[in-house]
């Protein structure tokens, strides 16, 4: 790994410098989660190269990366096998007349990979697979309402935005909500749906940001399952951000619970823009007959990445190696809080972590620790779940362990 420079001044930076470009001529110089992002001082916006768990930013200095591109990033930047196949791709064409015989390989591929599949049809983000999979249930029952758990993000349209701006209230009029791992909460919600409801939707995990993680029980999985199949509704899993991380063929099938639909995207493609919905045959002819599209959704460069990226997480076993490097980190961080008599919370897979502090309801704590750790060269985040790589080693997570432990004699210095 290259050194890390002292940090420059705002004045000195590529980055200050992008930003205050992209002010003029970009409203509020950035939009969407990465305007919301609420990164901690000192983090660049503006990157310039990555390789393998490593990202540069435009001024030059190099972290180890926990956050994977927020997502996409599942076997390393820039892997060869992938752009490789990529770049084959691109070399035959990308945005065509129609889709190439790539998108039926890749059909092929989801439906022999995931157990619940009997077909599968592509977009590009993962708002995309979420609302193709709530129009596709509500075209089969014929319903309206959808069962989503409290705070679960959805994506970014205006029926699942976080935000309320520029939102009516008539855009999630047929939402209804739940608790997340709440059975009771769970079927009073299908309850107040009565004959009206279309599908549950629900996270692979709740990963809700800023608040502990929770993996689902297997109580909660089966009767999520039981109120869909008693209420002749879909289950739909969002799969958008932990699929292929926890499980290749689903992240509730070791939950012995098959969804109706999922929504794939993110890891897919390994940071080629792709998005998927896999569905049973139940739902096969409603699928035929809604009307859901996009200029770019039959791309076959981000599909050729996408066959390369399912074959090597299912020959490699990517979610056991970014298993074993997520106990790893979090193992140490453990050590690391306990060595500094700093008090932690660390929850969710070890694919996928995150690590609070205690009494720290405004995330300062987590805040000095990111911000002094990326100054050693870890780039964590405070308050979003983080994600790791197949490209994280042993050595990167010393590594990245050796810049939180400065982390954390910070925040013992704020008397945390």
């Amino acid at each position: 790994m290259t050194g890390h420079p002292a940090p420059l001044s705002e004045t000195q930076t590529a980055d200050a410098g992008l930003r205050a470009r992209a002010q003029r001529v970009v409203p509020g110089g950035m939009w969407g989660h990465l305007n919301a992002a609420r990164l901690p001082e000192g983090y660049p916006q503006f990157f310039a190269s990555a390789e393998g768990c490593r990202v540069r930013d435009v001024d030059g200095r190099e972290y180890i990366d926990f956050m994977c591109s927020w997502g996409p990033i599942l076997l390393g930047h820039r892997h060869p096998e992938v752009e490789a196949a990529a770049m084959a791709q691109a070399a035959r064409g990308d945005c065509l007349n129609g889709p190439g015989e790539v998108m039926v390989e890749l059909a092929e591929d989801f439906v022999a990979l995931v157990p619940h599949a009997d077909w599968a049809m592509f977009q590009k983000n993962g708002s995309d697979a979420t609302t193709s999979c709530v129009t596709i249930a509500r075209a089969h029952t014929g319903r309206r309402k959808v069962l989503v758990a409290r705070g679960s993000y959805h994506g970014a349209l205006p029926w699942c935005s976080p935000s309320v701006v520029g939102i009516t209230s008539e855009d999630r009029a047929h939402l209804l909500h739940f608790e997340y791992n709440d059975v009771e909460s769970l079927r009073a919600a299908v309850d107040q749906a009565g004959q009206d409801v279309a599908a549950v939707l629900v996270t692979a995990f709740r990963h809700d940001m800023g608040r502990d993680l929770e993996l689902p029980t297997r109580e909660f999985a089966q009767a999520a399952r039981a109120a869909c199949v008693r209420a002749g509704a879909a289950l739909i899993i969002d799969e958008v951000r932990a699929g292929l991380r926890l499980d290749v063929r689903g992240s509730w099938e070791a939950l012995g619970v098959r969804p109706d639909l999922s929504a794939w995207s993110k890891a897919i493609a390994n940071g080629h823009a792709l998005a998927a919905v896999t569905g049973n045959d139940q739902f096969r002819e409603a699928a035929s007959r809604v009307f859901v599209t996009g200029s770019f959704w039959c791309g076959a460069v981000a599909m050729a990445a996408a066959r390369a990226t399912l074959r090597i997480a299912r020959e490699t076993d990517v979610p056991g190696h970014i298993r074993a490097m997520g106990l790893r980190l979090r193992e140490g961080l453990a050590l690391l809080a306990n060595r500094n008599g700093v008090a932690i919370r660390q929850s969710g897979p070890p694919q996928m972590p995150l690590m609070l502090f205690d009494a720290d309801p405004e995330a300062r704590k987590g805040r000095v620790f990111c911000s002094t750790a990326l100054r050693h060269g870890a780039f964590f985040h405070p308050q979003h779940n983080m994600f790791l790589s197949a490209a994280h080693r042993s050595a990167d997570i010393d590594e990245a362990l050796e810049a939180a432990s400065h982390g954390f004699r910070a925040v013992r210095e704020l008397g945390g």
